[in-house]
């Protein structure tokens, strides 16, 4: 399982609605203002869409707090790391981390220098003084995916620094930036570099994966450089139309922080009480898990007779098969995913 979501591979192990918890999309489900809104853009299905972006590159602007020079938008956050990494010479990545990072690099045959997270998953920051050079790119996660960390912000604006000082560049995937609460904003932090981009989406916090939104901050040079990289109308009418209307829906932005926060702290709590699990604070919706008892296909066999989908984790680089990966979801079927682990829990005894 190398991505999380794929549902139809399943389906024939339970006779039922499946729970997925291998992937982490708001379980508020999108914004139902959309309902009408893309029902409209049907007409315009005939059509174009804007080459340039205008309108969606002016509400995404006024969303992150920057020029709409600075924003540049893709298929969902992946098109937009692929683009900017045939930019660059070398990509380094701090495992483990979304696999999509080694993969485009190695698609576009870029030199790939890798490291790892310690044994806490935070950034060893000495092996950058030691190895980053111009024309770098590096790429981290912040909150870093699987171990739903965020990086801590003096150790962020010294990788900065450095970035700068040795004139490579930083790519900040915060996809799941949203569902942190009390989160510095990276954005405010960085507007005047030269050297960062920080991407973002409409995938996951405004549950919008089939639509494919991606968006990011970088200056305007690079910003000009994206577009001249990038394919055109990589974005369609439907994702272009929704991402002109979302950001602006203040209470749906609020519920989803306030629910997301709940059930995290509600699951944290729960599941630390399973004497077979190590579960691993999270910044975000989704939590990182070390099985002390069975690995990642036993407990996966388990959970797909009760009709729940759970991330193995053994595929991102630095973790085994005794990882896994659970998203935070709703009351309702978080309850049920407790139960089931708690009978896990007496099955391996």
């Amino acid at each position: 399982m190398i991505h999380g979501g794929d549902l139809i591979s399943f389906k024939d192990l339970y006779d039922g609605k499946i729970i997925d918890y291998s992937s982490n999309i708001n379980p508020l489900g999108y914004p139902k203002v959309l309902n009408k809104v893309l029902e409209d853009a049907l007409k315009d299905a005939d059509k174009y869409p804007d080459i340039k972006y205008r309108n969606l590159k002016k509400s995404i602007s006024k969303y992150l707090g920057c020029s709409e020079e600075e924003v540049v938008v893709g298929n969902g956050a992946v098109e937009i790391i692929d683009v900017f990494i045939m930019m660059f010479k070398r990509i380094i990545t701090f495992n483990p981390c979304f696999i999509e990072y080694e993969k485009r690099a190695k698609i576009h045959n870029k030199e790939v220098l890798e490291f790892f997270l310690d044994e806490n998953f935070n950034i060893d920051i000495n092996l950058l003084y030691e190895n980053i050079k111009e024309g770098d790119c590096l790429i981290l996660g912040n909150p870093n995916n699987p171990t739903g960390k965020r990086i801590n912000e003096d150790i962020l604006k010294n990788i900065v620094r450095l970035i700068e000082n040795r004139n490579a560049f930083l790519i900040l995937d915060e996809a799941f930036y949203e569902f942190c609460p009390f989160f510095y904003d990276s954005i405010k932090l960085f507007k005047e570099s030269k050297n960062v981009a920080i991407i973002r989406a409409a995938t996951k916090f405004f549950a919008l994966p089939g639509i494919r939104l991606g968006y990011a901050f970088t200056n305007s040079n690079t910003a000009r450089k994206y577009d001249e990289t990038v394919l055109p109308w990589s974005v369609n009418v439907f994702a272009d139309v929704a991402g002109s209307i979302i950001f602006d829906n203040i209470s749906y932005l609020q519920n989803t922080k306030e629910y997301i926060n709940e059930q995290r702290q509600y699951l944290l709590k729960e599941l630390k009480n399973v004497s077979c699990l190590k579960v691993f604070d999270t910044d975000c919706n989704f939590i990182l898990i070390k099985l002390l008892k069975g690995n990642e296909d036993d407990l996966f066999c388990f959970m797909i007779k009760r009709g729940i989908l759970i991330r193995k984790a053994s595929s991102f680089k630095g973790l085994d098969k005794t990882y896994i990966r659970i998203a935070v979801k709703d009351f309702e079927n978080n309850s049920y995913l407790i139960k089931c682990f708690k009978e896990y829990e007496e099955f391996s005894l």
